[in-house]
Formats: structure tokens, sequence, C-alpha cells
């Protein structure tokens, strides 16, 4: 399994005069984890984890830029950037929504 966590937790970068991350910003991502079959498991800022699944997303014929990441090897190249799980290819998902349906349901399925 492969688990990146990142080093600037405490950073507050300031874009137009507000912080985009503080301390106190629980929904910012900590670290991801590849699962198996199109998964991960997500931990956030505040120790809030769950698993997200991307099987249907990038499965669909209209998967738009998630098409890309069918391809397993694009799937796993995933990281944490400035507390959003990323993709090479420029793909991201929303940590507040990401926060908010793991929080509700522990697990977040992208459609």
């Amino acid at each position: 399994m492969l688990a990146i966590e990142t080093t600037n937790e405490d950073c507050t970068i300031a874009i137009d005069g507000y912080p985009y991350e503080t301390p106190d910003t629980p929904w910012r991502v900590r670290s991801v984890e590849l699962l198996p079959d199109y998964s991960l498991l997500v931990t956030f800022r505040d120790g809030l984890s769950g698993t997200v699944s991307l099987k249907e997303r990038v499965n669909r014929a209209n998967a738009g830029v998630f098409a890309a990441l069918a391809d397993p090897a694009a799937f796993a190249d995933v990281s944490v950037v400035f507390g959003a799980v990323t993709w090479r290819n420029g793909v991201d998902l929303a940590p507040d929504a990401m926060y908010e349906e793991l929080q509700r349901n522990g697990v977040w399925v992208l459609r």
C-alpha cells in the first residue's frame, strides 16, 4: 500500500488576503493511502478518516477529466497537495465536500 503524508501541515498561505490553510482547518487532508478497486483511504488533519471510492466515476462513459484515472498507474499516482487529494494530471478532489460526506457516512462514492 502507498501512503503519502504532507509536510506542510502548519503553514498558512494568503491568497488575496485570505488564509488558504490554517492549523484549525480540519478538512485539509493529511494523508492518502491507495486501496484496491479505485479507492483511497483519506485521513484529515483532525484525525477523521474514511474511504473514497472513484470506481463508478472513472469507469463512466462520460467520466470527463476522471477518465484518465481509469489507468491503474495514473490512479496510483495520487498525492496530497496543499491539503487536497491530487493526481499528476491535475485532477483533484474538494477536501471540504469529502470531509462532510466522510463525517456523515464514513464513505464517499463519486458517481
